[in-house]
């Protein structure tokens, strides 16, 4: 079955993902045989949406947990019945004695691509604070990294692969609203009250590409938001704005609501 690949990768900022989704589509579509995609970060899964619109197509996306951040895409074919099987994928715990070199996700992610891992087989990955991470990938990346010695900066890093039910998921973010009074509707002032972060830390966010508005790539701190904007940062869940009232000393009372 021909798609409208044209239309469809018409704009796309991840044509290559995009690109390759569509094959997958057009295989499954073609063999009646269901396939997952590699993980996917928000952004993709965001423009993978896309495929929406195609009325013989169904997505279902599944990241181990209900609020993960990163998934692997099933699609299949929209008149098949059956229901959508768990994607494959596997544990790994990243065991090391951070105590005096705290590590970030992003160091523990780099680490594992140095080890031989790709970005794609990759999904969510979480500190588990001195003691190193944990993290979810594909059955072949864990096969792949199981007993790998490496280090993160200083700090040796052994890979151990686990099942998912080994896993010690974070805690699951619940969604609150709650107010924030501003002396403006800056980026970077709402990102600071909403993700409880400084304003130089939101800056260098924002350099770091980490911080996206609207699963868009942002770089103007002092950019203005309004009513609907959604500011996404890695790892740290969204903030979305619920409303904008300028109160009698010329300041925004501005109403969120954090996943």
């Amino acid at each position: 079955m021909s798609l409208p690949r044209d239309q469809l990768l018409d704009g796309a900022l991840h044509p290559e993902t995009m690109a390759q989704l569509l094959d997958q589509a057009e295989e499954t579509l073609r063999t009646w045989q269901p396939c997952w995609s590699p993980f996917l970060s928000g952004p993709e899964l965001e423009e993978a949406r896309r495929l929406e619109t195609l009325s013989e197509l169904r997505l279902v996306r599944d990241g181990g947990r209900a609020d993960a951040e990163r998934c692997r895409l099933q699609l299949s074919r929209s008149d098949q019945e059956s229901s959508p099987s768990p994607a494959p994928m596997a544990g790994l715990r990243l065991e090391g004695n951070f105590l005096f070199d705290r590590a970030e996700p992003d160091d523990m992610r780099k680490a594992l691509i140095e080890l031989g891992a790709t970005a794609e087989s990759i999904g969510d990955l979480w500190l588990r604070g001195d003691r190193g991470a944990q993290a979810v990938c594909t059955p072949e990346a864990a096969s792949q990294l199981d007993g790998r010695t490496g280090q993160v900066r200083d700090v040796p890093l052994l890979v151990e692969a686990v099942t998912i039910e080994q896993l010690q998921w974070p805690a699951q973010r619940s969604s609150k609203k709650f107010h924030s009074v501003e002396a403006s509707c800056r980026l970077d002032a709402i990102a600071s009250a909403g993700f409880g972060l400084s304003r130089a830390k939101v800056t260098r966010q924002i350099r770091e590409g980490r911080l996206r508005l609207n699963w868009q790539p942002v770089r103007q701190a002092s950019r203005d938001l309004k009513v609907g904007d959604c500011l996404q940062l890695q790892d740290r869940g969204s903030v979305e704005v619920l409303s904008l009232q300028l109160t009698k000393r010329d300041r925004w009372r501005v109403e969120m609501l954090r996943r």
